[in-house]
């Protein structure tokens, strides 16, 4: 684990448009001893400024200290490739059929993605480590249903090999793809492997970023916080509906079986992450009993 740094150090590297300076130690005390998992995906996938945003951030939390594991979706990137091959994908319930021929363009994919990501951060200054099926796979699946195809949900996740990383002060970066008992690959949707994850580390938070700026109510004003009763009701009244549905049932699963605080927050935004962590504002809609 790294060593706590002094306000001059970490002047040297917080940004000019990220909170207060000043409040930064107490936040890093606050999170030091926890875990942070945090879910990169949507639409921010495909945008170059705001992925380079987004390992600068990564690299950040890295240089204060923070223990995270990021998790990597790819829904924008594996469509565009799709698309190249006149393959037309279909849902079920926010979740993509996934046959043989989409399974090996979906791991082709995610892996590139996930060497991107690491390398991305490797070039300026982190250590961080792919995780995915054909390097330090973490997480072995189950069938989803039948007509899904090679859509798995995680059954078991190596939590020591993560931890390990953690403790040598590395970032794991998980693609969310996993290995059956025979070794094939499956897709995972990346909510569900970043929840999956987070509820067996037991993290103080869960981040999850997308393209969108939180949950609204039904004025479609941003809700700040919400506990998860609540958030069922909002649910079952259809004020949150369509692909909402799979993120939010991850995040009251998730609140619900350790993890004390889920987050969904826009990736578009600049510092959104450290806004989150070094706020009391926050960003985003805060999950938590």
């Amino acid at each position: 684990m790294a060593e706590d740094k002094s306000l001059e150090e970490i002047k040297k590297f917080w940004p000019g448009d990220a909170p207060d300076l000043s409040n930064v130690p107490k936040y890093v005390k606050k999170y030091k001893k926890d875990l942070i998992v945090i879910k990169y995906g949507g639409n921010v996938l495909i945008d170059r400024n705001i992925f380079n945003n987004f390992i600068k951030d990564i690299s950040i939390l890295n240089k204060l200290g923070l223990s995270i594991v990021v998790v990597h979706g790819g829904g924008p990137r594996i469509e565009r490739e799709l698309k190249k091959g006149n393959i037309t994908s279909k849902f079920i319930n926010g979740l993509r059929v996934t046959d043989e021929k989409v399974i090996n363009i979906v791991e082709k994919v995610l892996i590139d993605f996930n060497n991107d990501i690491v390398e991305s951060l490797n070039k300026i200054g982190s250590k961080a480590i792919s995780i995915n099926t054909k390097i330090n796979n973490i997480i072995n699946v189950v069938p989803d249903k039948p007509e899904l195809g090679f859509v798995g949900v995680p059954q078991k996740i190596n939590i020591e090999l993560i931890k390990s990383m953690i403790d040598n002060n590395q970032i794991p970066i998980v693609a969310p793809l996993g290995l059956d008992d025979s070794k094939q690959a499956y897709n995972i949707n990346g909510d569900t492997a970043a929840s999956a994850i987070a509820k067996k580390l037991k993290s103080r938070r869960l981040l999850l970023m997308t393209n969108v700026e939180g949950v609204y109510d039904d004025r479609k004003n941003l809700i700040s916080e919400i506990k998860p009763y609540d958030m069922e009701n909002l649910v079952n009244l259809k004020i949150v509906q369509g692909g909402m549905l799979p993120k939010i049932k991850n995040c009251i699963e998730a609140v619900e079986n350790g993890v004390k605080g889920v987050v969904i927050l826009d990736g578009r935004k600049p510092r959104a992450i450290l806004k989150e962590i070094f706020s009391d504002q926050g960003a985003g809609t805060l999950i938590r009993k």
